[in-house]
């Protein structure tokens, strides 16, 4: 079984081709495609989309694995990679390739035990694994290859693992109707409304639960030792 890894990026894409025979694994290719600064987005994306197609014609991978955004210090980086990330994902489903997503943490601690692990960890965890005589490089090289094992070591064909749960919604889809949460929520909110409208003297009269506090209020600053 061959398993596409891809580290996206629109300047640089990272890319790793993994086989698996039986417990075995394989490095069949790998490296970094990249794009240059002068072509505009729409053809640098054009580029990596058919970049994609050749490799998946080329190789006929059964899954392709593609890392997820999970989050970024930099948001003009999360919006390159979310437009590559886009591109890869509609290339393998053109091809009706099996997609796999993961977090960088996930891959690291699959591949080096260790889930805030430096690129160098993990291109010395991957050569080991693979056989290579020397860590992949680039480092964009390298992490598509641990992301190729990731989903090589956890996936097995017409079986679907998701990775880590980034949105509640996805595992449990909302139902119609308030929730429990939201109707504890909204009857918080409530209470302290009314107590609030009590406080002011803006509740009913006729309520004594709203009147209580306003009055011992009223009568704590007529009492004029208290209020020296």
């Amino acid at each position: 079984m061959i398993v596409l890894g891809i580290d996206p990026g629109t300047a640089s894409l990272g890319y790793g081709l993994v086989d698996r025979t039986g417990s075995r694994l394989r490095a069949v290719d790998f490296g970094v495609f990249e794009t240059s600064a002068d072509l505009p987005l729409p053809e640098r994306l054009l580029a990596i989309h058919t970049f994609i197609q050749d490799l998946v014609e080329l190789h006929g991978p059964t899954f392709v694995g593609v890392e997820r955004i999970f989050h970024s210090r930099n948001v003009q980086t999360a919006v390159a990679v979310g437009h590559a990330r886009g591109v890869v994902l509609l290339a393998a489903a053109e091809h009706g390739l099996e997609i796999r997503e993961m977090t960088p943490s996930e891959v690291k601690m699959a591949v080096t035990g260790y889930g805030a692990a430096d690129k160098g960890q993990v291109g010395r965890m991957v050569a080991a694994i693979l056989g290579l005589p020397e860590p992949p490089h680039p480092d964009d090289a390298a992490d598509a290859l641990a992301i190729a094992i990731w989903t090589a070591n956890r996936e097995r064909a017409g079986v679907r693992i998701n990775a880590g749960i980034l949105d509640r919604a996805a595992a449990a889809p909302r139902r119609a109707g308030e929730t429990p949460y939201e109707r504890a929520v909204r009857e918080a909110v409530g209470r302290e409304e009314r107590m609030l409208e009590a406080w002011d003297g803006s509740g009913s009269s006729g309520d004594p639960s709203r009147g209580a506090r306003p009055s011992t209020r009223r009568a704590r600053a007529a009492d004029p030792a208290r209020a020296r």
